[in-house]
């Protein structure tokens, strides 16, 4: 009948087990020597070879290891003994199950956790601005049309209505009144006075225009005509003695408000005689002129202004409004820019994270 192994058999077992290899041959990968069951039936016959071995495995280990300790870290625990121990040690440890206030993680709801850090910061607001601001710019451009495209029927209503004779004296506070009115006037023409303003183009050559006082008749004040366009090459009079009429003429036109200078165009040089946009203020002082501008105009007719061009004869302007109203280009720009930022603004918004929301049961006691 069977004998049980005793706690000392057990012990040597145990311990002696991984370095019986070293013993049963010189191969490294030879058999471990095997405990058969008549050692085990064999108490004291397990004992004593436990022993022998011990003794040979001592002055073996002395020989090859430097006299260590058989007894050192070199030998492997077994994993069964490292296990019984373990939980021993795990048992003597508090669980939380053993709080009877503690509640697990299947016990709670569910909670909408979101993963990772936010996505959005200061960028989303910039980019929330854009559409605003846009549409905001949009608007305003709506109101611009509206004004804009007033402002040039009033004109137009103007240019429909016959000439008016211009006044001996004007009132230069009454000009923006009669903005774009249609006038006429008798006198001649100061061409020791004529002024040069350029360079300018027309139909993409370059030149000037031409900038002449006229003296009316009788008692009525000197105004500045601005006769038109000429060539760069008919700068100097004596090149174009057709385009310096002598004697009394009627000079029809339209009336116009002063010109207002930008931040980027050069300021005028009267020493040099150098003009780079019509100052009316300026002019008047220097030809002791009164500050009215007149704009001369011409039927626009392709051949005479060949003719004039070629002749160095001032081209006159054509007898229209010539406002820019680029105001419907501006809102449809603004618009679709206020749209596509928006549709921009929701995809952000509603895009996931790169860490998707996780519903998870969360404890209490961890966050």
């Amino acid at each position: 009948m069977g004998v049980g192994v005793d706690s000392a058999e057990m012990w040597h077992r145990c311990r002696l087990a991984p370095h019986l290899t070293r013993f049963t041959g010189s191969s490294r990968k030879a058999a471990p020597l095997s405990l058969t069951p008549e050692l085990i039936h064999l108490p004291t016959a397990v004992m004593n070879v436990s022993q022998s071995f011990l003794r040979q495995a001592g002055r073996l280990g002395s020989r090859q290891l430097g006299r260590k300790d058989i007894w050192s870290s070199k030998f492997v625990k077994c994993p069964a003994c490292r296990q019984i121990s373990r939980t021993a040690r795990r048992a003597q440890q508090p669980q939380p199950g053993d709080d009877p206030n503690f509640m697990s993680i299947v016990d709670n709801p569910p909670v909408l956790v979101r993963a990772g850090r936010k996505r959005h910061g200061p960028g989303l607001i910039v980019l929330a601005l854009i559409p605003i601001t846009a549409f905001a710019l949009g608007t305003w451009q709506v109101q611009r049309l509206d004004w804009k495209s007033k402002l040039i029927a009033k004109f137009e209503d103007r240019l429909v209505r016959d000439p008016l004779p211009l006044p001996p004296q004007i009132d230069p506070d009454a000009i923006k009144d009669f903005d774009y009115r249609r006038i006429y006037a008798g006198g001649h023409f100061r061409h020791d006075q004529e002024m040069l303003i350029g360079p300018r183009l027309h139909d993409g050559n370059d030149g000037y225009l031409v900038i002449t006082p006229f003296e009316r008749e009788g008692k009525g004040s000197t105004v500045l005509v601005n006769r038109g366009w000429i060539s760069k090459k008919f700068k100097k009079q004596k090149d174009r003695p057709d385009g310096l009429p002598q004697g009394e003429l009627i000079v029809e036109g339209l009336l116009r408000e002063p010109w207002k200078k930008n931040m980027f165009t050069p300021d005028n040089s009267p020493q040099t005689n150098e003009f780079y946009f019509p100052d009316v203020e300026q002019m008047a002082k220097l030809t002791g002129s009164q500050a009215v501008w007149i704009e001369e105009t011409m039927e626009p007719d392709l051949l005479k202004s060949w003719d004039r061009e070629a002749r160095g004869i001032p081209i006159g302007r054509p007898a229209e409004v010539n406002l820019r109203n680029n105001h419907t280009q501006y809102i449809f720009t603004w618009y679709a820019l206020a749209a596509a930022t928006s549709i921009m603004l929701w995809m952000v918004v509603k895009k996931p994270p790169a860490d998707i929301a996780r519903r998870v049961r969360q404890n209490r006691e961890w966050s």
